[in-house]
């Protein structure tokens, strides 16, 4: 199946780079039409929507039976079960809104429930990472692979917080806590999917979250995997909670992340 995901991928770089300039068209512009979803920390603007729409045409256009799962509209099947197609239309609305760089367009494909092809697009950083299942992972082209940083006092790691921060108190922070003293530097870049891939790429050692949704980890976490770093849920529950390293601190962020009190 490699040619066949190799063909998905080229079209979903091509719908990407779509969706990077409509992103781009409306950036730091008057245009955004900002309006909140679940709480004022839940943002959506007309780029979103104006992203989402594109890709969903091309979608159904070149591949018209495939299903798809997208942020804003949800899950629409066109009666080809077998592919998905699972699309972040804007990664980091947050940041977007807000006239900074760090957002994305997310676009993984899943056949027979398995993620076969991934593209992470940062349109104003001009980064374009891809993978295939079994074909490794590329930034504008070129392999990448995770660091090697063997200590945590040694790491630079990112992680963020779920929209339910100010009700629920299972809301992140006690882990925030025992990892932040222990670590070189912890970021919070504000993008799911760039973090991850940032991971993959050897820029940061590592990265947890708690309460993001498929689409948010689904094509990064396919780089993550096929450049060689761990990608994995570290939790049960709490929607996808996710932890992104490099293999050799992975043990060590784990032994932390299980002493929560919450999701035991």
């Amino acid at each position: 199946m490699n040619s066949t995901y190799n063909a998905i991928l080229a079209d979903a770089i091509l719908m990407a780079r779509g969706a990077g300039e409509v992103q781009l068209q409306f950036f730091r512009s008057n245009e955004l039409e900002i309006a909140t979803k679940q709480n004022d920390f839940d943002v959506v603007t007309a780029a979103d929507k104006a992203s989402e729409r594109l890709l969903v045409d091309c979608i159904n256009r070149l591949y018209p039976d495939h299903s798809i799962l997208t942020e804003e509209s949800g899950y629409s099947s066109h009666g080809n079960r077998e592919w998905e197609w699972v699309i972040d239309p804007l990664d980091g609305t947050t940041n977007y809104s807000s006239g900074l760089p760090w957002f994305n367009v997310s676009i993984g494909v899943k056949h027979n429930g398995k993620t076969v092809a991934g593209v992470v697009y940062a349109a104003r950083l001009g980064e374009m990472f891809c993978a295939t299942l079994g074909g490794g992972a590329t930034l504008n082209g070129t392999p990448i692979a995770p660091s090697g940083t063997p200590l945590l006092s040694k790491a630079v790691v990112a992680t963020g917080f779920p929209y339910d921060k100010a009700t629920n108190p299972d809301n992140n922070l006690d882990n925030f806590k025992r990892i932040m003293p222990v670590v070189r530097g912890l970021r919070r870049l504000g993008s799911a999917a760039l973090d991850i891939c940032y991971v993959a790429a050897g820029f940061l050692d590592a990265y947890w979250e708690m309460n993001l949704n498929e689409w948010d980890v689904c094509a990064a976490m396919l780089i993550a995997h096929e450049a060689g770093a761990y990608a994995d849920r570290f939790r049960p529950d709490r929607n996808w909670s996710v932890l992104a390293s490099n293999k050799v601190l992975e043990p060590q962020l784990t032994a932390i992340l299980s002493q929560s009190t919450y999701g035991q």
